[in-house]
Order: C-alpha cells, then sequence, then structure tokens
C-alpha cells in the first residue's frame, strides 16, 4: 500500500486524520465498541507518545487532530497499529455479539490475501495542520461533527468527543491536550 505522499511528510508533527469503517457501517453506534476503540488509542499513544489535541467516534468513522512525535513514529505508524488491533478487538466483540455487520466485513475482505474479515476502508485521510486558524477550523469541525449528524443538540452531549474536555475538563473517556489550543504550530 502506497504512501500517497506521506514519506515527504515524515517532518510533520501535527496532523488532522479520518479513518472510516467499510461501507460506512455504524459500528460506533455501539458504546463497547468505542471504548475498543479508544481503549487501542491508549495503548498505541503510550507507545508512540503522540498527543491527542481533539477527536470525535461518529457511528462510522472518527476524526482527531494529533500531535506526534516523528523520532518515534509517524502518523503512518500510529494509524497502521490502531487500525489493525482495534479491527481485532472490535471483530472479536462483534463475533460474541454475533452481529449482523459480520457478513459485510467477511464479503469486504474478498480479494485481499490472507484476510478473512476487512473492518476499516483502505488508507485513512489525513492533512496537515499548517496553522492555528486551521487546527481551530479542525477543531470545530470535529467538535460540531455530532450535531451537524443531529446525534445531539450540543456538542457537549456527545460522549465520544472532546469538546467535554474543553467544556468540562472532563478527561474520562480519553485524555486530551487542551492546553494547546491557541499556541501557534511550528
Amino acid at each position: 500500500m502506497g504512501l500517497r505522499g506521506r514519506a515527504n511528510l515524515t517532518e510533520c508533527t501535527h496532523f488532522f486524520i479520518t479513518t472510516t469503517v467499510i461501507d460506512f457501517i455504524p459500528v460506533f453506534e455501539d458504546a463497547n465498541a468505542c471504548d475498543l476503540l479508544i481503549r487501542n488509542i491508549k495503548h498505541y499513544q503510550k507507545r508512540y507518545q503522540f498527543s491527542i489535541l481533539a477527536y470525535v467516534i461518529m457511528p462510522s468513522h472518527f476524526h482527531w487532530i494529533s500531535r506526534v512525535n516523528p523520532e518515534l513514529g509517524t502518523i503512518s505508524d500510529i494509524m497502521r497499529d490502531i487500525k489493525k488491533y482495534s479491527a481485532w478487538d472490535i471483530m472479536e466483540y462483534l463475533e460474541k455479539q454475533n452481529s449482523e455487520y459480520l457478513a459485510n466485513f467477511k464479503i469486504a475482505a474478498t480479494g485481499y490475501k490472507n484476510q478473512k474479515r476487512k473492518f476499516w476502508m483502505p488508507r485513512f485521510d489525513d492533512e496537515v495542520i499548517r496553522n492555528e486558524k486551521m487546527f481551530w477550523t479542525k477543531l470545530y469541525y470535529i467538535h460540531n461533527n455530532p450535531v451537524e449528524a443531529e446525534l445531539v443538540r450540543e456538542p457537549v452531549d456527545y460522549k465520544y468527543s472532546s469538546a467535554r474536555n474543553y467544556i468540562y475538563g472532563d478527561h474520562s473517556v480519553i485524555e486530551v491536550d487542551t492546553s494547546y489550543a491557541g499556541i501557534e504550530i511550528k
């Protein structure tokens, strides 16, 4: 799988990331699936020592802004591991639940050598956060995504969003570096 020009971004540290479940299947409507994704993110956060500056887990995808240390792992390294291992954990959970989605994941794996199921769409989308304006634009987008999707009335009403970290200082789901907001990105 190619890096789509990411090899040129090995010194970049701030990214807006989106990754999506195949066929936009809404597995993250289930809080247990969200918790499994969060657990994987926390695990790789320790390994790669990246900071989460914002996030939201929507029913079929997640967005986040992350600050990485390229010497410890690139955004590609981080996303490869999070996607791979969260898929295993979530699929195992869905099997125990006898989820209606399992057939979709098996069909999606057709054509992939040595793969029985496929959870995430190939690749992920990333944008380098180049300045403070871009950071605030993406932060606003992330926090308002559940409102725009009519999942909640206010951003802080959505459990799996950093809006709660920023507004209430609530880091009970995952630690978010809220002190970063407003600092110039270099």
